[in-house]
């Protein structure tokens, strides 16, 4: 990469110390720096040398905020064409009223009008271009021009659209009839280019320009209206796209950098009383947790000690806008900062967060100036305080004394409400005499709620904890703040309410500890085979001493694999924390506060829902239900109840079939059919599978057990629905040939899956990833497998329930189909290949109960296996309402006595 020297000596070479800067006694000055190293006191700080070693900065940036005006024009351009689908009445009425409005208007004002903007339109911007061109600044000029072709080649995209494909109430909406009989341009395939290149130029921050630039395309659209060459809609259409597409355009190629230098930043100092002599970067540029902080850096005076400036523009405080939107979303009862302020106002917050820590009686840094750097940047001044921060310590180095230094700068926030927000450890610094300075203030706020102060309780115990063990946390924070404030943390010691390093931290603590557990149930795993091996050559020959002696050596085998799994788990540090602070208050609420509005399931499912409703009301459209009811067949009706009815016998013997212990059918029968209240509020994959593992555990199955009871009777049920969708598709792509050939749909399947597992074992990444889970699923699944293999009445009943619970649900189906007179349309085979793919589809859809999902695939895959669509979607809704809607009270009912014995 290519770097250049930032410095303030001319032309001195980099690597020359500069000592002989001195006074008129011939004595260095103050504050003379060599640009090898830094001041003492920074101990292991990392420095970047900018006076002689700056990275280049990138010539372009790719703006979050572009991004967004791209994702809000496409939605603008959405809702003017859903406008003008929906409300057809209401566009062409406006459309009318301007046109009669036009009929009064002097044709000889309509000609001038469209002769003048016809020539500025061209004129303005060419001359703009003219300007920056004298100026040096082509690039923005040549992001123009692309922005602007782009632009003319959507136009003319959307033209052909509504031309030859659109409905007829967006056309009618976006054109209008001409003198000649023909259309009119549903988009200004010239005026949407010149809004793009004026938009990408930038002339929106030219004041003069900007409002030159806007009185011409006024003019235009009123010259366009008036002499009815255009709509209302079309105009409005044309700016959308001409916008969109600038945006789109700037944030693909990115936006030419106008961040400040090192050089600017000695021109700002030097405007404000300061005399620099050297500047050095004091962070990691590369680190992207600094990506949103501002560039910070370590400057030396010719006359006084040296000071921190912390450089905040615009590209940096666009870092993190997302995430920070995401959280402002899906955090109940947290005000965040706003997810972009501007330059002044992120100015402004940062000084007010200093004075106020440091008022408060908090170690903080002295702001001592502050002023902008151009129109695109500001500087903080702050006086240097040396020292290491927490995460540069050894282990060794944290002591108690530390920690109660951090948590007495926390008290002193928080007497006067303040909130810092981010105490993790790099905003902990350790000044030279051991104490803590809390940095990092310009996240914080002012007069926080009491939410926000025992987040950062929580956050400060937690980073504390990875670094020294929740005990020793505990016990500092209530040596400082008490164990009163401590125990009222903990409702709000929870992964989202901690920053995203010490979630990330948390999660690959998880995996480590996962891992560990995984290897020793392995090992004992694999020291029970050899134990079993090397006793085979002393087993007894009788036969009743031979069955004896196996089965005290699974018993034997079993526990030792239970103990060698409890023996390896560990808690996580946030149980950890949660059990000190129990030790010391056994009284305190330790349930998590409900702080997640909004979670990425939950929008899914959102999305996913929406699509789904909106399938099955385009379907709905022409269905009459009073029909429906009259013309069906009632007794089909009660076979697809009695079939539904006998898939709980048969997803109580899947489940019974793979549990040695002894659990008592009835019981089992109760909380299959609780699972259908439970998937009426949770994905099918998810309630089914946590309400069956509880089951057991309440029954006496031992925690371990029961998961790998589950965990098999899911891997047998996928291998068997995979066997039987081959299958079954084998069959209905062969039914109607003469002889017995290859289905392509299972020759493309087969080579698809073959495909697929090629591209796994070849990428290492795929390949680790995939060989890391399966190992985890072996590792509990196939103990409980091979037991289940040397008992072949519970194999028996578990793949026969299996089996029973697929054929129920087919015939349930294929009755649903008759009682609306489809059972000679299709076949068993292809009902069998719908249900299976719809079961498939609805097991992996976020929505509860894969509401949308399935009902959207049985549909579809009924319909192409040859069933009418006014057959299909009844005998669908009429499945649907066997084997999800109706079971619902049963199983709320269920449910309730299940849990009111102290079943589940």
């Amino acid at each position: 990469m290519g770097r250049t020297p930032v410095s303030d000596q001319g032309d001195q070479p980099p690597d020359e110390p500069l000592e002989h800067h001195k006074t008129a006694d011939g004595a260095p000055r103050t504050g003379a720096r060599r640009p090898e190293g830094v001041p003492q006191d920074t101990g292991d700080f990392h420095v970047d040398r900018l006076a002689v070693d700056e990275p280049l900065l990138p010539a372009r940036v790719h703006r979050p905020a572009d991004l967004l005006r791209l994702l809000l024009g496409i939605a603008g351009i959405a809702l003017v064409l859903a406008l003008a689908t929906f409300a057809h009445g209401t566009t062409q009425g406006l459309k009318n009223d301007i046109g009669q409005g036009a009929g009064a208007a002097p044709p000889l004002l309509i000609n001038l009008a469209g002769l003048a903007s016809s020539v500025l339109v061209l004129i303005v911007p060419v001359a703009y271009a003219v300007e920056r061109l004298i100026k040096r600044d082509g690039l923005r000029i040549a992001d123009g021009v692309l922005a602007a072709v782009l632009a003319h080649g959507v136009s003319l995209a959307t033209d052909l659209w509504v031309a030859e494909a659109a409905p007829a109430s967006i056309r009618s909406a976006l054109t209008q009839p001409l003198a000649n009989g023909a259309l009119s341009a549903p988009v200004h395939s010239y005026l949407a280019p010149v809004i793009a290149y004026m938009t990408a130029v930038g002339m929106s921050r030219r004041p003069r320009w900007r409002v030159a630039m806007w009185c011409v395309l006024l003019l235009d659209a009123f010259a366009v209206l008036i002499g009815r060459y255009t709509t209302p809609f079309a105009i409005v259409v044309t700016v959308l796209i001409g916008w969109t597409v600038a945006f789109g355009t700037l944030y693909a190629v990115g936006s030419p950098n106008v961040r400040p230098t090192g050089q600017n930043l000695l021109a700002g100092l030097r405007r404000v009383g300061f005399r620099p002599v050297s500047t050095m970067r004091a962070e990691d540029p590369g680190n992207p947790e600094h990506a949103d902080r501002g560039r910070r850096y370590l400057v030396a005076l010719e006359d006084g000690p040296p000071i921190d400036v912390t450089v905040v523009d615009r590209e940096q405080q666009a870092q993190g806008f997302f995430y920070r939107v995401w959280r402002r979303l899906s955090l109940r009862g947290i005000n965040q900062r706003r997810s972009l302020q501007s330059l002044r106002q992120a100015l402004e917050q940062e000084a007010l967060l200093a004075y106020a820590a440091i008022a408060a009686g908090a170690n903080a840094p002295k702001l001592i100036a502050t002023s902008e750097l151009g129109p695109d940047a500001v500087m903080l001044v702050y006086e240097h305080i040396g020292g290491r921060s927490f995460d540069a310590l050894a282990d060794e180095e944290i002591t108690d004394e530390l920690m109660h230094s951090a948590w007495r700068q926390v008290a002193a926030l928080q007497s006067r409400r303040i909130a810092h927000r981010r105490l993790v450890g790099d905003a902990l610094l350790v000044d030279r005499s051991g104490n803590i300075v809390l940095t990092d203030l310009r996240g914080g706020e002012i007069a926080a709620g009491d939410v926000v102060l025992r987040m950062d309780i929580a956050q400060l115990l937690a980073t504390c904890g990875l670094r020294v063990g929740a005990e020793r946390a505990v016990a500092a924070a209530v040596e400082v703040l008490g164990p009163d404030a401590v125990a009222d943390s903990l409702p709000l010691l929870q992964p989202i309410a901690l920053s995203r390093t010490t979630r990330a931290t948390l999660r690959h603590l998880a995996r480590e500890r996962a891992k560990r557990e995984r290897e020793a149930v392995l090992a004992a795993s694999q020291a029970a085979k050899e134990a079993r091996e090397a006793r085979e050559a002393h087993r007894p020959q009788d036969r009743k001493a031979l069955r004896a002696v196996r089965n005290a050596e699974k018993s034997a085998e079993k526990r030792a694999l239970e103990e060698a799994s409890e023996e390896a788990l560990e808690e996580d540090l946030l149980a950890q924390i949660r059990r000190q602070v129990l030790l010391i208050r056994p009284t305190a609420v330790i349930e998590p506060a409900k702080l997640e509005r909004l979670s990425p399931r939950i929008l899914i499912s959102w999305i996913a829902g929406a699509f789904a409703a909106y399938v099955l009301l385009s379907q709905l459209t022409n269905f009459n239900l009073g029909d429906v009811i009259n013309q069906a067949r009632w007794v089909w009706v009660l076979v697809a109840a009695f079939f539904s009815g006998l898939t709980y016998v048969a997803a109580a013997m899947s489940l019974l079939g793979f549990v040695t212990e002894k659990v008592s059918f009835l019981r089992t029968l109760l909380a299959q059919v609780a699972g259908d209240f439970v998937k009426l509020v949770a994905p099918t994959a998810i309630g089914g599978v946590a309400l069956n593992t509880r089951f057991l555990q309440r029954a006496g199955v031992r925690p371990g057990l029961a998961v790998a009871s589950v965990g098999a009777s899911q891997l047998f049920g996928l291998g068997s629905h995979i066997l039987l969708l081959l299958a079954f598709g084998y069959l209905t792509g062969t039914e109607h040939a003469p002889q017995i050939s290859p289905s392509r749909t299972v020759i493309a399947g087969l080579l698809t899956v073959a495909v697929l597992v090629l591209v796994v074992t070849a990428v290492p990444v795929l390949r680790k990833f995939v060989v890391t889970r399966l190992r985890s699923l072996f590792a509990g699944v196939v103990p409980r497998m091979l037991d289940i293999l040397q008992r072949p009445r519970k194999l028996v009943t578990g793949i026969g329930g299996m089996l029973l619970l697929t054929g129920a649900n087919v015939m349930c189906l294929d009755a649903s189909i008759r009682a609306f007179g489809g059972g000679d349309q299709i076949s068993y085979a292809g009902i069998a290949v719908a249900f299976l793919a719809g079961n498939a589809i609805g097991s992996a859809a976020p929505t509860p109960g894969g509401v949308g999902a399935v009902e959207a695939a049985l549909i579809g895959a009924l319909t192409f296996g040859g069933l009418p669509a006014e057959t299909a979607l009844p005998a669908v809704l009429l499945f649907r309402l066997m084997v999800f809607w109706l079971p619902v009270l049963p199983g709320w009912m269920a449910f309730t006595f299940l849990t009111r014995k102290g079943e589940i």
